[in-house]
């Protein structure tokens, strides 16, 4: 497929003539000059509460990256699970390394389409940012505890609207919002078949695919490390398809991506070719049979269960506690008295790390020494 860029003139002050821009007018320009009319333009871009003055520097989409890097939700997610609890090893994935390999990820593909890679970056960076400790193990707690529709995905757009930079929320671009909360995919196909679920921008929908290319390869590798399966046991249509390491699946993947996406009447089709897509989902059956519901995998998220239970429940009945949990987590601006308790004590849960609340729950439920 040929992503021929758009070409446009460039702005006053190139050529020493008219008022001089700044080097974010200059960024904009250079946009319009190569991106394809399929991206986003940073010089379009809205927030969702109008800025005193955009920034002499960055674009609106590396202003929100940044303003996600620099956010405590973006560093907890280094204490964060991502399928194998943390303790169990510095060489697994955590939430931030996953987070990391998706923008990477997006990133390639998005600039190999000529699209916006800050917007694909800034999405891919902050999509994980309400995920919960212990994984989707508690993701599913919080579902029973607090409310059947809790979500990571809506629990991320509650974290930089509301949560962060104590209680003002991030103030992020509408674009990279509506990213952040499509980006899930659950267990349904990677482009869902409800419009309304689809990603407004095509970068958006590339996070998507990013998310899954990145997750089948790096949960796979630390399935095999950590004994959970057998290398033996992957199907032999997966590597024969895909390749036989984590770096042959990545590159059969994104460049399988950017060859057999196409333009149509409607926009940029995403879509990879047969082979590739049915080995991916092969892949994807594979895993979520064998490590996500295997025993191993299980029977630790049994007992991050029964943390998580017992912490809502602490704080649910002690409002002290819960009001210096709040503070010690640098919450203490989102506590606005007109939300539920229960919703409170489910944006302190979740914003926790791992580590966090399993040494938390030591200090409530263990019994102390005494002299």
């Amino acid at each position: 497929m040929n992503f021929s860029p758009v070409s446009h003139r460039m702005g006053p002050n190139i050529n020493g003539e008219g008022p001089a821009e700044s080097l974010r007018e200059q960024f904009e320009a250079r946009e319009r000059r190569f991106m394809s009319s399929y991206g986003s333009l940073s010089s379009k871009a809205r927030r969702r509460v109008m800025d005193t003055a955009p920034c002499p520097v960055r674009t609106a989409f590396q202003q929100d990256r940044d303003r996600i890097v620099y956010s405590n939700a973006f560093r907890r997610l280094k204490y964060k699970t991502q399928v194998f609890l943390n303790p169990l090893g510095d060489e697994y994935r955590t939430r931030l390394t996953h987070t990391l390999e998706v923008a990477q990820i997006a990133r390639t593909i998005a600039r190999a389409m000529f699209l916006n890679e800050d917007l694909a970056e800034a999405i891919a960076l902050g999509h994980d940012l309400g995920h919960t400790p212990f994984g989707h193990g508690g993701e599913m707690a919080l579902k029973e505890i607090y409310s059947p529709g809790f979500t990571h995905n809506k629990q991320s757009l509650r974290v930089v609207d509301r949560l962060e930079n104590n209680g003002r929320g991030l103030n992020l671009t509408l674009a990279v919002r509506d990213g952040i909360l499509k980006h899930s995919k659950g267990f349904g196909r990677v482009m869902p078949d409800n419009p309304a679920e689809l990603p407004i921008s095509v970068e958006g929908r590339i996070v998507r695919f990013a998310d899954i290319m990145a997750y089948l390869n790096h949960d796979l590798d630390d399935a095999i490390r950590s004994g959970v399966i057998d290398a033996r046991q992957v199907p032999e249509v997966c590597l024969r398809i895909l390749g036989n390491s984590h770096s042959e699946r990545a590159i059969r993947m994104i460049r399988d991506l950017i060859t057999n996406s196409c333009t149509t009447d409607s926009g940029l089709d995403l879509q990879m070719s047969g082979s590739v897509n049915e080995a991916m989902q092969t892949l994807r059956h594979f895993l979520y049979e064998n490590v996500y519901r295997s025993d191993k995998v299980h029977q630790e998220f049994v007992k991050a269960k029964k943390i998580l239970s017992d912490l809502y429940a602490h704080f649910l009945g002690n409002e002290s506690d819960l009001q210096q949990e709040l503070r010690s987590m640098e919450m203490n601006g989102c506590n606005d008295r007109s939300q539920p308790r229960e919703r409170l004590v489910c944006d302190l849960l979740a914003s926790m790390t791992d580590r966090y609340a399993m040494n938390l729950y030591k200090r409530i439920f263990f019994p102390s020494p005494t002299i």
